[in-house]
């Protein structure tokens, strides 16, 4: 299996390459179950964002570094969800489409968590930035829900999103086009 030699906050990880469309490789960042890189790069992360009240971010690979970034800070997270569950009453929706994700998906915020993004300054946490779809779907269910966007931010900007001025990434992830 190819992979991609990753040196992020001090620690080295092999990602392995996957295959993310018929000519594009992209190498797979994942934090679930490595406490250590979950650990060292949200206190890298942190160093580098603006003053926040609260913590946002996507289900499922954005939970970890916003979980550890609720930790470190003391400040409370919120995810959007990819589905409606009972327990949400009158939530907000956006429609998204992720690289990773084949489809066209809907963020879910329900009405109490949005009552508490409310008039607070609000740091977007991801794992990975790519085609910022995903960012762009939190963004505006941030607005909706009348938060204000204090900052975007992620472990990794994968390709163009590296060269954007307007997010704080830790480092460059590139992609690997292919004949």
């Amino acid at each position: 299996m190819k992979t991609y030699t990753l040196n992020v906050a001090g620690l080295t990880r092999e990602l392995p390459l996957c295959q993310a469309g018929e000519k594009l490789d992209i190498a797979a960042f994942i934090m679930f179950s490595d406490v250590e890189l979950t650990v060292a790069c949200t206190e890298a992360l942190l160093k580098k964002v603006p003053e926040f009240d609260v913590i946002v971010t996507s289900e499922t690979k954005g939970i970890p570094i916003a979980y550890e970034a609720a930790r470190q800070s003391g400040k409370n997270y919120f995810v959007c969800r990819k589905s409606l569950k009972l327990y949400m009453t009158d939530p907000i929706s956006v429609n998204v489409r992720s690289i990773t994700t084949l489809g066209m998906q809907t963020l879910y915020l329900s009405q109490e968590d949005a009552s508490q993004i409310a008039g607070k300054k609000v740091l977007i946490l991801d794992d990975v930035i790519s085609t910022g779809n995903s960012l762009i779907a939190i963004e505006a269910l941030v607005e909706k829900a009348g938060g204000i966007i204090a900052g975007k931010a992620a472990v990794l900007a994968e390709g163009k999103a590296a060269d954007r001025d307007d997010i704080i990434f830790l480092e460059k992830l590139p992609v690997f086009p292919h004949e």
